[in-house]
Order: structure tokens, then C-alpha cells, then sequence
């Protein structure tokens, strides 16, 4: 998707400005064992260190392990890997998804409360990829926290949209036909969301809260034309550099956090004229 590429774009212009790093980027297209066939050949390469995204978080940890016993230090970024890889990481550099999620459920709440509809309303969830640590830990943000600030919010259903804007339109199409009343979405990311949106706008469904995840263009279009009310402002430029940095860093010696996030703060319709319109 459009996060995506701008965050390859970034990466490869920060790599190629400093002139102590060579850097080999390698695109999984999503296929994890693609992902780990990548990683294998990184190793036999000999590469110094290793930055991945993984595909899957539990899935490349055979691959991530093999690296640490290889003696090379693999950096995590963006979605981290599960659990059980802890161990075989130095680092985890991004954004903090689980916060992500909690702030995307107070977002919502906290519209219901302005409507008066925070004892009564009625929301669904379209996710991100199944497996993908990203997805897993945004829903869980939200779905932990949306009872604590609003108890008597309902959760009809949840299905995932697996980053595609076009697949969410379908999930969304659908939640439309099963429920009559639907009063918040939250997708995931703003890809999902816009997705979401164009179902509800095709069905004529007007008045619907929609809340995302990592701001997209398309999601800060929707905000400016009153159409899409929130999300979390995330830089995918930010993201790439950071994670050059931390494997930069680590080579170098020096002592970093194991979760080095960074921040990624509220955006509504209310404050989106305090932010620059995504780039992606």
C-alpha cells in the first residue's frame, strides 16, 4: 500500500545518504515464506545487520532465530515479531500499535459522548491482516479500551480487511446488509477505513463515525470533507529513518531500548489543521 512504499522510498534515500551504509532491500510481497527464504540468503550473505518487517510475527521466527545464532543482529520494524522471537532480536523500532488501537477507541467514545449516543451505539471493526502483530495488537488496543471509556458501547462484529481498501469495501458492503443500525466503524488503518467509507456512502448510510489508524491522504481528504472523523497520525518517513537509525546505533555500540517507539498522536477533525496532510 501507499504506507508502504512511501516507507521504501524513505529507506532507500536515508541508506543511500550515509555513506557507511550499503544497503540490500528486499520486497516479501507479503508471502511469508518468501520472508524467510530472504532472510536465509541475508544470512549467507554475511550481512552486519538485518532490518525486517515481518510478514507474519510468528511465523519468521525459525528464520530471525537462525540470524542471532549467526551472530547477526536483527532489528525489528514497524510490525514486531511475536513474543516467543524476543529473545533473538536487539530491537523493535516503530510505532506502539496497542496504544494505537486505545487511542482510536477514545477517539470514538469521545464523539459518541458529543452525540449522546455513548450508552447506545452500535460499532463494528474491520482488521488488518490475520497473523500480522500490527493487526493483532491495534484490535486488541481498541477492543481493551473501548469498554473501559465507553461500557456501553455495543461490538456487533469484527472481520479483517487485511490492508486492502478494496476488501474492506467488501466487509463493510456486508456488515451493511446484516445490521440496520450501525453507528461507528473502525478499520485497522485509513486504507481500510476509506474503504469502509466508500460502502457506506454507495448504500446511502449517512452518520457514521468513522475511526482509523495510521492517517493516510485519503483518510485526511475524507477528515477535511467532514466525511471521516479520526485517527493516529503516523509518518511512514519517520518510521523508515528511525529503523536505520536504531540498526545504525546498534552497530555502533550503543544501548537502546528493546521497544523504541515513537510517538504517534490523535488526529480528528477537530485538530487536523495542526498536521501536514500525509504524503502516502
Amino acid at each position: 500500500d501507499s504506507y508502504q512504499t512511501t516507507y521504501d522510498k524513505a529507506f532507500t534515500a536515508a541508506a543511500a545518504a550515509n555513506d557507511k551504509v550499503d544497503a540490500v532491500v528486499l520486497d516479501a510481497g507479503g508471502d511469508v515464506a518468501r520472508q524467510i527464504a530472504q532472510v536465509e540468503d541475508l544470512i549467507q550473505q554475511g550481512v552486519e545487520a538485518i532490518i525486517i518487517w515481518p510478514t507474519n510475527g510468528e511465523a519468521v521466527i525459525p528464520a530471525v532465530r537462525k540470524a542471532h545464532k549467526a551472530g547477526i543482529p536483527v532489528v525489528v520494524t514497524n510490525s514486531n515479531i511475536a513474543e516467543g522471537g524476543f529473545d533473538f532480536i536487539r530491537s523493535f523500532s516503530g510505532p506502539d500499535n496497542i496504544t494505537q488501537g486505545s487511542r482510536s477507541a477514545e477517539i470514538m467514545c469521545d464523539k459518541f459522548k458529543d452525540m449522546g449516543i455513548e450508552n447506545e451505539a452500535k460499532v463494528v471493526h474491520i482488521t488488518g491482516q490475520p497473523g500480522y502483530t500490527t493487526a493483532i495488537e491495534r484490535a486488541k488496543g481498541f477492543n481493551d479500551r473501548l469498554p473501559e471509556v465507553c461500557p456501553n458501547v455495543t461490538m456487533l462484529d469484527e472481520q479483517p480487511g487485511d490492508w486492502n481498501r478494496e476488501k474492506s469495501q467488501q466487509v463493510m458492503e456486508a456488515f451493511l446488509v446484516k445490521y440496520d443500525d450501525i453507528d461507528g466503524v473502525y478499520a485497522g488503518d485509513d486504507n481500510m477505513g476509506v474503504g469502509a467509507l466508500n460502502a457506506a456512502r454507495a448504500a446511502n448510510r449517512e452518520g457514521i463515525i468513522f475511526v482509523g489508524a495510521t492517517n493516510f491522504a485519503v483518510g485526511y481528504e475524507a477528515m477535511a470533507a467532514g466525511e471521516y472523523w479520526g485517527s493516529i497520525y503516523q509518518s511512514p518517513v519517520d518510521d523508515a529513518e528511525a529503523a536505520l537509525k536504531t540498526a545504525i546505533d546498534i552497530l555502533n555500540g550503543e544501548e537502546l531500548p528493546f521497544l523504541n517507539y515513537f510517538d504517534t498522536p490523535k488526529i480528528t477533525q477537530d485538530n487536523m489543521s495542526n498536521f501536514t496532510k500525509p504524503v502516502f
